[in-house]
């Protein structure tokens, strides 16, 4: 087993939380439709939105490769810290009035990148999330989310099993102290879920969501979250220690099986 079982379910009950709150925010701006601080989603078709989405994640991940590898830290963490500052206003803002939510967006955002403590960085990071996915869902349809799952899929595994880049980002990003993603310290080890890994399976939740027209008090809706946690699962309980591993072939696989079983109920 990869982490301590109680490690293992903390990680994923907050992988769960963080999906619940994003399919939230991301009900709420599908009919608020107007984003916090005047942000527009990007001009594209559905049909080809995910090819945007992923060489955008391209250039960005090499961006934080080369500021990691010239250790240009503070430029890293400002640059996180607007990231943080307009996800968080996002999120919030769907909780409680824009102004507010500006406000301690910028106190937590702070306190995320400068003053970091494990309870502030993971409780933020249940928020983050929620922001993307009311941005790119409503871009996005069932075909095109799914392509890009297989595609961040083949690109997770070629990054840690093949190139070895994403641990080399992910260390880089534990050294500057900022990392995108839950962390669980515990006895001298750390726990972690890099922010993909939440971020694409609220993506595909979200879109399914909008694609059946299924609410937040439907159970249906957190059927595709509760089986990418069991490809969680299933990857902590055969992992082993101190091993990394790409997560994202686990979580694609539990989201299009929640997604047939969303399909059966569906028939029902």
């Amino acid at each position: 087993m990869k982490h301590t079982l109680k490690v293992t379910l903390i990680i994923l009950l907050l992988f769960f939380v963080a999906q619940v709150i994003g399919l939230y925010v991301t009900s709420h701006f599908m009919v608020e439709e107007v984003l916090p601080l005047n942000i527009e989603r990007p001009q594209v078709q559905e049909n080809t939105s995910f090819i945007m989405i992923f060489v955008f994640i391209i250039i960005a991940t090499a961006i934080a490769l080369l500021l990691m590898r010239l250790e240009l830290f503070k430029v890293w963490k400002f640059w996180f810290l607007l990231s943080v500052f307009f996800t968080l206003t996002i999120s919030w803002s769907a909780f409680m009035w824009e102004w507010l939510a500006i406000a301690l967006a910028v106190i937590f955002a702070y306190m995320k990148v400068f003053k970091p403590h494990p309870l502030i960085h993971n409780f933020t990071e249940l928020f983050i999330y929620g922001a993307l996915a009311a941005i790119f869902v409503p871009i996005m349809n069932l075909w095109t989310i799914a392509l890009l799952l297989v595609l961040i899929s083949v690109y997770d595994y070629i990054a840690v099993r093949k190139t070895k880049h994403m641990i080399k980002l992910a260390k880089s990003q534990s050294k500057a102290k900022v990392f995108a993603g839950l962390l669980i310290p515990y006895k001298k080890n750390v726990a972690m879920l890099g922010g993909g890994d939440i971020g694409f399976p609220l993506l595909f939740a979200g879109v399914v969501m909008k694609t059946f027209s299924l609410g937040l008090l439907d159970p249906r809706t957190y059927i595709v979250p509760l089986f990418a946690a069991l490809g969680l699962l299933y990857l902590f309980v055969k992992g082993d220690k101190k091993k990394f591993y790409p997560a994202m072939p686990y979580v694609t696989v539990g989201c299009f099986v929640g997604l047939g079983v969303v399909w059966l109920l569906m028939l029902i």
